[in-house]
């Protein structure tokens, strides 16, 4: 099960962190990340981490603006996001892909408004 945390609302420049935090399994060799939504748009990745090779992507939407980690003592995976813009507002979404990485586990969303 995936735990998300951390949205709220925040002012246009500000900054947030998102935590995803697992329950009755770690990450061990998964595929991990967020994707978010806006109201009326598609769901759009924005960062993915590989817990095996440290692997990173970035959308461009976020990229310099944002960092994804694994804190594997507390089993959560965190995004941080600085010079928020009204844009960021969604709903974010972690997931986590186990081996063999054919099916994918959601957090169930945390709202993040950016108020400009």
């Amino acid at each position: 099960q995936l735990q998300a945390s951390g949205g709220g609302l925040v002012q246009a420049g500000g900054s947030l962190r998102l935590s995803c935090a697992a329950s009755g399994f770690s990450f061990d060799d998964y595929a991990l990340g967020w994707f978010r939504q806006a109201p009326g748009k598609r769901r759009e990745g924005i960062a993915c981490i590989s817990s095996a090779h440290g692997n990173l992507y970035y959308a461009d939407s976020v990229k310099h603006r944002s960092t994804i980690s694994i804190d594997n003592a507390k089993n959560t995976l965190d995004l941080q996001m600085t010079s928020l813009k009204a844009e960021d507002t969604a709903v974010y979404y972690c997931f986590a892909t186990p081996p063999p990485y054919s099916k994918t586990y959601w957090g169930q969303g945390t709202q993040v408004t950016v108020s400009s």
